[in-house]
C-alpha cells in the first residue's frame, strides 16, 4: 500500500463518527466495517484526489466502507478491468457500497452493457444477492447518466427486468424498481415500453413482481399526469 494511501485512511479515521453507525444501520447498511462517514464528505476527499485507478484498487483492497466507496469515486472508468469490476461486484456487503459503484463508476465504463446481463445471471443464490442488485443499480443509473446509449440499450434491459421481477430479495427488489422507473423516465419513447414490460411484470404470479408493477406505474402515472395515463395507461385495471 503506497504512502498516500496510507495518508488518506489515517484521515478518513480522524473523521469517524461513531455516533452515526446506529442511523445507517437502521437503513440496512452494513456498519461492521464502518467508520461513520458521510457520502459528502467522502465525496469531498474524491475531489481532491481526482481520479487514480491504482490507488482506488488500493482503497478498494484496505477493506473499509468508507474506503471502498471512496475507491468507487476515484477510480478511472477508462481503466478499470472487467476482472476488477468482477472482483468488486463479488465483494459487495451492503447497498451503499454497491450502488455507490454502479452510479459512480460502473454505468461509465466501455464495459457496462456487457457486465449487467452478466451479473443479472451470475446473481442467483442466497449469497449473491448484491450481484444481481448491481446488474439492475448499473441499469438505473445508466438510464440516467448515459445521454448517448441507444434506446435499443434500454429495450434490452426491460428484457431482464422482465425476466428477474420474480427475484424476491429485497435489494434486487428494489434495484428491479428502480430500473424499471428510469428507464420509462428516460424519454418519451421508452415510456410506453416501460409500462407495457410493467403490466407484463404484474401478470406473473409474484409477490415481487406485483409490487414492482405497482410502484413503477403509479410513479409514472404521477410523474406524466391524466393525459398521459388517457392513452399509455388505458390498458391498466384499476
Amino acid at each position: 500500500m503506497t504512502k498516500r494511501c496510507n495518508e488518506i485512511l489515517r484521515e478518513m479515521r480522524s473523521l469517524a463518527n461513531p455516533a452515526d453507525l446506529d442511523g445507517m444501520a437502521r437503513f440496512g447498511i452494513d456498519t461492521s466495517s464502518a467508520l461513520g462517514l458521510s457520502v459528502p464528505t467522502i465525496r469531498a476527499i474524491a475531489r481532491r484526489v481526482g481520479k487514480d485507478q491504482e490507488l482506488a484498487e488500493q482503497l478498494w483492497d484496505s477493506g473499509g466502507r468508507e474506503a471502498r466507496i471512496l475507491a468507487s469515486m476515484v477510480a478511472d472508468p477508462g481503466a478499470i478491468t472487467r476482472s476488477t469490476m468482477d472482483r468488486w461486484v463479488r465483494d459487495f456487503r451492503s447497498w451503499d457500497v454497491c450502488d455507490a459503484c454502479c452510479c459512480d463508476l460502473f454505468d461509465r465504463t466501455p464495459f457496462v452493457w456487457q457486465m449487467i446481463p452478466k451479473w443479472a445471471v451470475a446473481g442467483a443464490g442466497a449469497k449473491r444477492e448484491f450481484v444481481r442488485r448491481a446488474a439492475f443499480s448499473t441499469l438505473a443509473a445508466a438510464a440516467v447518466h448515459n445521454k448517448a446509449a441507444e434506446d435499443q440499450r434500454f429495450l434490452d434491459g426491460l428484457v431482464l427486468i422482465e425476466r428477474y421481477a420474480f427475484d424476491d430479495r429485497n435489494f434486487v427488489r428494489k434495484a428491479v424498481n428502480w430500473a424499471l422507473r428510469n428507464i420509462g423516465k428516460r424519454n418519451a419513447h421508452l415510456l410506453p415500453a416501460a409500462v407495457a414490460c410493467a403490466e407484463r411484470v404484474r401478470a406473473q404470479d409474484s409477490k415481487a413482481a406485483r409490487r414492482i408493477a405497482a410502484d413503477a406505474l403509479r410513479e409514472f402515472r404521477l410523474k406524466f399526469g391524466p393525459a398521459t395515463s388517457n392513452t399509455i395507461f388505458s390498458g391498466e385495471s384499476q
